[in-house]
C-alpha cells in the first residue's frame, strides 16, 4: 500500500523485464498506463510528507499538472495571478520610464537616473531596457560622468537600441553613435 506524499523511484519499463527509474512525473504515468503486463513499483515510503519544504511551489504545482495533462482550477488561478503581476510590474516600468523622462526634460538629471535604473533593476523587456540604458546614457552625460555615460550607451546598443532620432539629445547625435558603434564593434557584421 502507498499513501500520499510517498515518491515513486522506478516502474516497470512499458515492456519486458527492465525497471526504469522515475525520472519525471510525465514519463512515469506514461510508462504506468502504457505497461503490458504487470507493473512492478519501487516505491520510498514518506508517511504523507512531501519534500523537504512541506508544499510544492507554485512552479512545481504547474509542471506536475502539465506533465500530467491536467490543468486544475488552481493552475489557472496561479497563472492568472502570474499574469496581472507581470501586467503590474509593467505599468509600473512604463510609469517609470514617463516620470523618468519628465524629469529629465525638467532638468532633474539624478531623480531622472533612479526612475530609469529603476526600470533596469526590474527585468525589463528587451524593448524597455535598451530604452531604459539610453536614457540612463543621456542622464550620465549631463551629470559630466562621461564613462558610466559610455557603458551605459554600450548596453543600450547591445540591448538593440537604435532610435537615436527619436531621442536625440544636442549632446549626442546619430553620428556621435555611429562612431562609438564603431569603437565598441557594433558596425561589424
Amino acid at each position: 500500500m502507498f499513501t500520499v506524499g510517498d515518491k515513486v523511484i522506478a516502474t516497470s519499463a512499458v515492456f519486458g523485464t527492465e525497471i526504469w527509474p522515475a525520472a519525471e512525473y510525465g514519463r512515469t504515468m506514461y510508462t504506468i498506463r502504457q505497461r503490458i503486463g504487470p507493473l512492478l513499483m519501487k516505491m520510498q515510503k514518506r508517511y504523507g510528507k512531501l519534500e523537504d519544504s512541506g508544499e510544492l511551489t507554485e512552479k512545481e504545482i504547474i509542471r506536475a499538472e502539465r506533465n500530467s495533462g491536467v490543468v486544475s482550477n488552481r493552475v489557472r488561478e496561479i497563472q492568472m495571478q502570474n499574469y496581472m503581476r507581470k501586467m503590474e510590474q509593467k505599468k509600473g516600468r512604463e510609469n517609470d520610464l514617463r516620470e523618468g523622462l519628465k524629469l529629465y526634460r525638467d532638468g532633474k538629471y539624478e531623480d531622472a537616473l533612479e526612475k530609469f535604473e529603476s526600470v533596469l533593476g526590474s527585468k525589463p523587456e528587451p524593448n524597455e531596457a535598451s530604452v531604459a540604458s539610453y536614457n540612463v546614457a543621456c542622464c550620465y552625460s549631463k551629470l559630466n560622468q562621461v564613462q558610466a555615460g559610455l557603458s551605459a550607451l554600450e548596453d543600450a546598443m547591445q540591448a538593440g537600441y537604435e532610435d537615436y532620432k527619436k531621442y536625440d539629445e544636442s549632446f549626442i547625435n546619430e553620428n556621435a553613435i555611429n562612431a562609438i558603434k564603431s569603437l565598441f564593434g557594433f558596425n561589424k557584421k
